[in-house]
């Protein structure tokens, strides 16, 4: 009885990490792609803006 118990995490931890993986590639693209591309762009948008916001221009010295 102590194979089981020696076994049964890893078996668990590996079919956890199935389940995760085939999630992940099934919500890879479909109809919901153009929305999350466009949450990402307009995030590095922002995140670029309020960089260059930040940062003086060399040529207004």
């Amino acid at each position: 009885m102590d194979y089981v118990s020696a076994l049964l995490p890893p078996v668990v931890m590996a079919a956890f990490f199935i389940a995760l993986v085939t999630t992940i590639v099934k919500t890879q693209g479909g109809s919901n792609k153009a929305k999350e591309d466009a949450a990402v762009d307009a995030t590095l948008a922002r995140a670029e803006s309020a960089r260059q916001a930040g940062r003086p221009n060399p040529g207004d010295a």
